[in-house]
């Protein structure tokens, strides 16, 4: 792959550009592995066992989290998918057009929206997920077991501290100030 490193050749050269910067060196390795992880995993499953479905990652999580959760709200279901509310609607949209998904009002808040796959959505998540697990395997496979639960346990801690203490020290870092707008990354024209 043109202009694509390893994941040695990334750390030797951080390594190198860090030098002697004091920094806390075996933290950075974590989260710049669980980022790659992510990323390398991702990527995998979404050309191996997902495209040939019509699925995306993130239309895969969300048909997931409602086959798991069963009539799940949608603001769980961003929650839990790790997307805003609005990349949702058009998440949701999409796999509702394809029949695989519908969407009913809450039956005491007429505010909420529920989610719920259909027996078609129910039979590609019965037909998909086999197969996505053998690739969760197939990605672990230079792991044991115990180090698969080691690592799982490992990574849930991580996810603990930022569920549980990332907004007091979101807070403390800006001084109680609202986070600034994102930004695309693009320069504005103006």
């Amino acid at each position: 792959m043109p202009g694509h490193r390893s994941i040695t050749e990334a750390e030797k050269l951080a390594e190198a550009r860090l030098g002697d910067v004091r920094i806390h060196r075996e933290q950075m390795a974590a989260v710049a592995n669980i980022y790659r992880a992510a990323a390398a995993v991702r990527q995998h499953l979404e050309n191996s066992v997902l495209r040939e479905s019509g699925l995306t990652w993130t239309a895969f999580v969300v048909l997931w989290v409602v086959w798991i959760w069963g009539e799940p709200e949608t603001r769980h279901v961003a929650e839990e998918a790790g997307i805003s509310k609005g990349t949702l609607t058009g998440v949701a949209r999409t796999l509702e057009s394809r029949g695989l998904l519908r969407r009913a009002d809450h039956p005491t808040d007429g505010r909420l929206v529920l989610l719920m796959l259909t027996p078609q959505g129910e039979e590609l998540m019965e037909r998909v997920f086999p197969r996505f697990n053998e690739e969760e395997a197939f990605v672990t496979s230079r792991l044991s077991a115990a180090e698969c639960r080691t690592l799982a346990e490992g990574l849930r801690r991580v996810v603990l501290q930022v569920e549980e203490e990332g907004e007091e020290r979101r807070l403390s870092l800006l001084d109680g100030a609202p986070p600034p707008p994102r930004r695309s990354g693009r320069r504005s024209h103006g």
